[in-house]
């Protein structure tokens, strides 16, 4: 390696370490501004799912049926801000009257806040682990439609954060039996019977339902027992 290739590596790794410090700040400011906008709301439910379904889909339509109905019990409903599932859960808590909120992330070619986000409810990220974050710390139970990898990496970090005691129990409610059953009879059959990597009370976190009724069934029982309390 001649001097001058070895000079301009030292360089960009310099360039890179010092973009690296900055970039801390730009991570407190976005938790800074989460926990200002978010500390206030009261309960909540977030709703997650895919951003590709569309108005007049079985599961776009269901989704609004549950945020309105959760929103008429008092819940505020929070998604990721965007179309699809996540405009439905918006769209759902105007038309109950609750609080609709919004954590937009800026994704290529898909993610813009959707039109049913409360003026003050909006707010907006870089990173995807300050956004989870805030799902998690102001959440009181979360709702998984059906959804992608970005919906599968929502639901296992719920489901590994009340696993481990990170974050108090709270319902965790799989919409649409047709849809996650086979992922759960896989968890069954080969991370509990097989291979013994969950245990039975793992597997008790998770809730089924197929109807609005039933999610909040679900949602209403849990806290019968159990008080209304932050997180974490």
């Amino acid at each position: 390696m001649n001097d001058t290739i070895r000079l301009n590596k030292q360089r960009k790794w310099s360039e890179s370490k010092a973009q690296s410090s900055w970039q801390i700040f730009k991570i407190m400011a976005e938790f800074v501004d989460g926990f200002e906008g978010l500390s206030k709301l009261g309960p909540c439910i977030s709703i997650f799912g895919s951003a590709r379904t569309l108005p007049g889909h079985p599961y776009y339509e269901l989704s609004v049926d549950i945020a309105k109905r959760l929103a008429e019990e008092g819940f505020g409903i929070i998604s990721g801000g965007g179309p699809g599932i996540m405009e439905a859960a918006n769209k759902g808590a105007q038309l109950g009257g609750g609080k609709s909120v919004g954590l937009n992330i800026d994704l290529p070619f898909e993610q813009q806040a959707n039109p049913y986000i409360d003026r003050v409810g909006s707010l907006n990220f870089e990173y995807f682990f300050v956004r989870k974050t805030m799902f998690t710390k102001y959440s009181q139970g979360f709702v998984m439609m059906p959804g992608g990898y970005g919906t599968m990496d929502e639901f296992f970090e719920v489901a590994t954060l009340i696993q481990t005691g990170k974050m108090a129990q709270v319902p965790l409610i799989l919409v649409s039996s047709e849809y996650w059953g086979g992922l759960l009879e896989w968890m069954k059959s080969t991370m509990f019977k097989a291979t013994g990597n969950v245990s039975a009370e793992d597997l008790d976190l998770l809730k089924v339902a197929d109807t609005a009724d039933e999610v909040v069934e679900h949602v209403l029982h849990f806290y019968s027992k159990n008080p209304l309390q932050p997180n974490f």
